[in-house]
């Protein structure tokens, strides 16, 4: 008898661990299994708090993540180069924009894409280079209490 409710007091144990794994990797937003989609690359003059893991939206839907975020080697640039997974059935032309926007007024950043109206389509792989930076609120806020915006 004493057995069997060990067996069980285990199996319920493995269990709530599986269930506390899994869903550290759902709310996590980690993709362990999942490679799904494709990638493109976006330059930007500054990522400024964009993070590794955050959404990619089109039309406000979310359509993938951004992958990795990196300092072009070139020093004639000085961009951050961000990667972004996306969606395997989305298509963008060429002439698509990325943005950094930011949720609420002092939410998450993320990626928002825009359609362009190109005939030719973005590679996998490829570059997105028409891109906006994040507006710096705190540059501006200093420039209106200052007087330095007419």
């Amino acid at each position: 008898m004493n057995s069997f409710r060990e067996t069980a007091v285990g199996i319920f144990v493995i269990l709530g661990l599986l269930c506390v794994a899994w869903l550290t990797i759902k709310l996590g937003r980690m993709e362990l299994f999942s490679q799904k989609g494709f990638e493109l690359s976006a330059r930007f003059d500054s990522a400024s708090g964009l993070r590794a893991g955050a959404d990619v939206e089109l039309a406000g839907v979310p359509v993938g993540r951004v992958v990795s975020i990196r300092l072009d080697p070139d020093p004639m640039h000085s961009q951050a180069i961000v990667e972004l997974r996306l969606d395997h059935d989305l298509q963008l032309s060429d002439d698509s924009m990325a943005s950094i926007k930011t949720s609420g007024l002092i939410g998450d950043k993320y990626v928002s894409l825009s359609r362009g109206g190109s005939e030719t389509m973005l590679e996998p792989g490829g570059t997105i280079t028409e891109t906006e930076s994040p507006m710096d609120l705190e540059s501006l806020i200093s420039k209106y209490a200052f007087g330095g915006v007419k």
